[in-house]
């Protein structure tokens, strides 16, 4: 069997589950975090009792979704796609962006607004990162050389955080990004979304599309050098390219403002990027079978460098995401029961989003299609 199908095997049976709310339980640090589907109303206390006894097969540890509106992804993912011929990206692939349904990705991940505007604009940055890393990181297809990986991010972040040039060169660095694709869609989606952030929320997402870069500059050196990394090096880099983008414009959609001296806490930051690396090896677990064949996901390496059977790595890394989900809760119940308000809701809020994510990956074309070749797929 491939590990794509092992890994959906051992999903399968949770991708339904309802949700929990831990929202209820913040205020209350749990001795010990377990999973058991409960039902919609049911008391949030069910969802964290102790674990069960140990068996073979570890089971996901990871809520459902909040919201599951199919009409209103529908639309933000019709108007990305348009945006996306708009922009240039994916000629010829936009069928294969369509079916990915980065609307329904975004939709069930803020279920706190159903504004289209708000979902469209997080979809933009979404998919406009998605693309950077298709383009100059992964698809040789597309252009993605590991030798010019570098020049390239650090090119493209002056879209993300323009310098302030000697006029006699500013026409140069305008012409290269209009000339572009990549660069007219981040320009874009970051208009979009600056319509809604403060200063404070724009700046730390530029902070972590920086971060961003960095990982793909170190996922640039293994293509280059033909390497696969350790396991403890591979979830360094899963640290730095994760889901914390998209999952940091959770209060931007919602309409609130977690305070700065909170946001930036080191315990607050360990336990959100906690969150997005637990979140991104639900990305591994599915994706496996659409990546390129010198592209890593955290079953692979397992696999390459521990010797692990197929089956025993995908076992393996439930663990590791299991662990990973139950640091944060432990961590956001201790920070909900200090912390203000604002906070509480962030925390709560990333649990619903780490539930939508998880939704999309059982259910998105990207991962479920019939047609298995290509990019997007």
């Amino acid at each position: 069997m491939l590990l794509a199908d092992l890994g959906r095997e051992i999903l399968r049976d949770l991708s339904g589950a309802p949700p929990a709310d831990l929202a209820a339980v913040l205020t209350a640090v749990p001795k010990t975090v377990g999973l058991k589907p409960s039902g919609l109303g049911t008391s949030a206390a069910r969802a964290f009792l102790p674990p069960p006894q140990p068996t073979a097969e570890p089971r996901l540890f990871c809520p459902g979704p909040v919201r599951d509106d199919p009409a209103l992804g529908e639309q933000v993912n019709e108007a990305v796609v348009r945006w996306a011929a708009e922009a240039g990206i994916y000629p010829g692939r936009l069928e294969k962006l369509r079916a990915a349904n980065f609307g329904r990705l975004v939709m069930l991940t803020h279920p706190a607004t159903d504004d289209p505007d708000r979902l469209l604009a997080a979809t933009k940055c979404l998919v406009a990162e998605w693309a950077a890393d298709d383009y100059y990181v992964d698809e040789v297809a597309l252009g993605a050389d590991p030798a010019v990986v570098g020049s390239r991010l650090a090119n493209l972040y002056a879209v993300v955080d323009p310098p302030g040039l000697p006029r006699a060169y500013a026409g140069d660095l305008t012409r290269h990004h209009r000339a572009r694709p990549i660069s007219v869609a981040f320009r874009g989606a970051l208009d979009h979304l600056s319509r809604y952030t403060t200063a404070a929320q724009f700046g730390r997402f530029q902070h972590q599309l920086a971060i961003q870069s960095l990982g793909w500059g170190q996922e640039a050196d293994w293509h280059a050098n033909r390497r696969t990394p350790r396991v403890w090096e591979y979830l360094v880099q899963r640290h730095l390219n994760s889901f914390l983008p998209p999952m940091l414009l959770i209060d931007v959609l919602a309409g609130y403002v977690v305070p700065p001296d909170e946001f930036h806490d080191p315990r607050t930051r360990r336990a959100f990027t906690t969150a997005g690396t637990a979140a991104v090896l639900v990305n591994d677990l599915y994706s496996a079978s659409n990546e390129s064949d010198n592209d890593h996901n955290l079953p692979s390496v397992l696999v390459a460098t521990e010797g692990l059977s197929h089956r025993d790595a995908v076992l393996r890394t439930v663990e590791i995401h299991n662990e990973l989900m139950t640091d944060f809760v432990t961590a956001a119940a201790a920070l909900g029961a200090t912390g203000s308000p604002q906070l509480r809701r962030f925390l709560a809020d990333t649990w619903a989003w780490l539930g939508g994510s998880r939704e999309w990956h059982a259910t998105s074309g990207r991962y479920h299609s019939s047609d298995s070749g290509g990019i997007l797929c």
